[in-house]
């Protein structure tokens, strides 16, 4: 028996033709429900590989100044905007208040605010006008006659128009402020880019409100450790005296102090508790308030000073450490004694050195049962600068100890001449040329201590 045979398909088997006329027209043959399923899972894919990387990034930032940017940029590319500004304004009034624009210059933010607030999306959100927590657009402010004439002047003048606004803000904190993207030509987003860049916001939302907590924590303890400082210099006849403090993140761990003391003497101290936050603040003010007892009752011997500052630390932080130096200066013989306890060396500055003052090797206080260790004399030159500082100008230099020694050396020597007859101007100095970075910021995790004192 043959086998059968297979049916003849036009187009396929070349032995039959494939007719030029048909009696209907062709129908285009509809996607296979599978390829469109492919087609919407694949663009899901793509959407959470985007929310995923944005959100990465804006998790990696740790202050306000580095994540509202972040923020704007991101949400620019989701709506597919080139555009924009943010306004980061909490509705309990507690600051911080600040504008940012992306794409814009600061005098173009400047025409924008000239604009009713009550015209601008965001001053509509922020003023409470909006009646809504939902997106706001205005696809052609150009050709909308409803606004307000001057929003559509200084729309026209910086070359936009068209804007998409979101809301930024938790159930928690309320509203934090408004992100306002901006089109050059009439644009509205497609509803699946709304719908992204309103996942973002909200996440993006929660993840402000953490640095806004974070923010106003670390001011509020850097103003504690402000006030656990001395608010002046003293005035003492043949010195002169000038000091240059940053707070890190942190905070609160790095002090210092100058007191006068009897027949026109002067204690000179800095010094550095280990930990930050409120604990090492209450540590720091028992540490000063200490000394400064101590160098009244034994000032003129620097080691009995330390020995009983050690003491103290033990007895009221006894898990704590802590590095100090104390001076003892007599102006007038331009002598100076001083101890340190595991602190780093002191720096003499003139027309002819510019070197560390050489001391023992020592503990830190609260490290060893009893601390004792030599103390160190040494007399100045007429003019020269006697600098104490604290360990954190060294390690915000972000080298390693040995070469941040170097350069803190070189800088020294490198201080202009007539910069080294003002004490402030030798320290401004040195900070401008160990953390050019750094230098006028308060961002780093370190404090940093300069405690300059020039003999005449």
């Amino acid at each position: 028996m043959s086998a059968p045979h297979l049916p003849k398909v036009a187009g396929i088997d070349p032995m039959v033709p494939v007719s030029t006329h048909t009696d209907a027209p062709l129908r285009e043959v509809a996607p296979a429900p599978g390829v469109f399923l492919q087609d919407r899972l694949a663009g899901w894919v793509s959407d959470l590989t985007t929310l995923h990387e944005l959100t990465e990034r804006l998790a990696g930032t740790g202050s306000l100044d580095h994540a509202l940017p972040e923020l704007l940029s991101a949400g620019a590319a989701l709506v597919g905007a080139a555009r924009g500004l943010l306004v980061l304004e909490p509705a309990d009034g507690a600051g911080p208040v600040r504008t940012i624009g992306l794409g814009l210059a600061h005098a173009e933010l400047g025409h924008i605010e000239t604009v009713p607030r009550s015209a601008t999306p965001y001053g509509r959100f922020l003023d409470g006008l909006a009646g809504t927590d939902r997106p706001l657009a205005s696809p052609d402010i150009l050709g909308d006659v409803g606004l307000d004439p001057r929003c559509r002047e200084v729309a026209a003048r910086l070359g936009y128009a068209a804007s998409y606004a979101l809301p930024l803000g938790t159930d928690a904190t309320g509203r934090l402020g408004v992100a306002v993207w901006l089109y050059d030509e009439p644009a509205q987003p497609l509803e699946r880019q709304c719908h992204l860049a309103g996942v973002y916001a909200r996440y993006a939302s929660a993840h402000l409100a953490r640095l806004l907590e974070l923010e106003r924590s670390r001011a509020d303890t850097a103003v504690i450790a402000e006030e656990l400082l001395p608010t002046r210099l003293p005035r003492v006849p043949g010195v002169r005296l000038a000091v240059r403090h940053r707070t890190g993140d942190g905070g609160g761990g790095d002090w210092f102090d100058a007191l006068p003391l009897p027949d026109d003497a002067l204690g000179l101290a800095v010094g550095s508790v280990g930990g930050s936050g409120p604990a090492a603040l209450a540590a720091t003010g028992r540490l000063r308030a200490g000394l400064r007892a101590y160098a009244v009752m034994e000032g003129e011997d620097p080691v009995a000073v330390l020995s009983d500052l050690e003491l103290l630390l033990r007895l009221t932080e006894p898990a704590r450490a802590a590095t100090a130096l104390y001076a003892y200066c007599e102006p007038e013989r331009r002598a100076v004694v001083f101890a340190g306890a595991g602190h780093t060396p002191p720096l003499v500055i003139g027309d002819r050195r510019a070197e560390f003052v050489e001391t023992t090797l020592s503990a830190p206080l609260g490290m060893l049962s009893c601390w004792e260790a030599p103390s160190v004399e040494f007399t100045a030159a007429p003019g020269e600068t006697f600098l104490l500082y604290t360990d954190g100008l060294l390690r915000r230099a972000g080298d390693s100890m040995d070469r941040a020694f170097a350069r803190l050396r070189a800088a020294a020597a490198a201080v202009p001449r007539p910069a080294r007859q003002d004490p402030g101007a030798v320290a401004d100095h040195i900070l401008r040329t160990v953390l050019p970075e750094d230098h006028g910021r308060d961002e780093a995790t370190e404090d940093v201590v300069l405690l300059a004192a020039r003999f005449d």
